[in-house]
């Protein structure tokens, strides 16, 4: 089991904070973003992790080899300001084979949503899911129908939306050889640079081969605004406690 972090960009929504130092390296509580991502995924047993960088590379990869040595190895996505994650997805295509993991590297998580994620395998693709009372225009939407996807993108009609995408995806073999040719043939087209990742996982879900996993009551939130910032620092206060 790998897991593939996707955290090439500055992160421009948080800005200032982020005028010289990428999203991933923003301090949380006591740790470096990117460092509670590695450290769930470690507390389960998951030590084999692929950082997909583009800001700040090398200060990222600095930081990250003198506390982790060899344990994270580095892609560099030099096309990070002018095209969106599946571009990201692309260059790390090498390492989707067998079972691996891909998240947003803007996802703040506790370990158990990782180990309840690899419970559920009755897909070849399965997305971890939350729900609220109400969603925005920025929000990752799903719908679904029972377990199986139907859709998942930010402009989906709001009376069929049944929960989110918190930015955490789990491949078996079968889902990783579906994912891996689609990002293949989709980055011949143009257009694809400015595709987000989940655009093909919205494509593959048509074929029913993608599945959801609920992960409601555990702890997790995105950063994407400064007020995010907030409940991603009381989220690490309390675990490190």
């Amino acid at each position: 089991m790998k897991a593939i972090i996707l955290c090439a960009g500055q992160g421009r929504r948080l800005l200032p904070h982020t005028e010289s130092t990428p999203k991933c390296l923003l301090t949380i509580a006591d740790k470096h973003f990117i460092e509670w991502q590695i450290d769930a995924l470690s507390e389960i047993g998951i030590n084999h992790i692929v950082a997909v960088v583009g800001y700040a590379a090398q200060r990222i990869e600095s930081i990250l080899k003198n506390k982790y040595q060899n344990k994270i190895s580095f892609i560099y996505n030099p096309f990070y300001e002018i095209a969106d994650n599946l571009a990201s997805c692309w260059m790390a295509k090498e390492h989707f084979y067998d079972d691996f993991l891909i998240l947003n590297g803007d996802t703040l998580f506790e370990p158990s949503i990782i180990s309840t994620l690899l419970t559920k395998n009755d897909f070849p693709i399965t997305l971890a899911t939350d729900k609220k009372d109400s969603y925005d225009d920025d929000d990752m939407k799903v719908i679904t129908q029972g377990t199986q996807l139907i859709s998942v993108g930010k402009k989906l009609p709001l009376d069929k939306v049944n929960g989110e995408s918190i930015g955490v995806m789990h491949f078996n073999p079968r889902g990783a050889e579906l994912f891996r040719q689609t990002v293949e043939t989709l980055m011949y087209q143009p257009e694809s640079l400015q595709k987000w990742y989940l655009s093909i996982i919205d494509e593959l879900a048509a074929n029913n081969h993608v599945g959801t996993c609920s992960v409601h009551g555990l702890d997790w939130t995105e950063v994407d605004f400064v007020q995010d910032l907030e409940r991603a620092r009381s989220l690490a206060e309390k675990w490190s406690k």
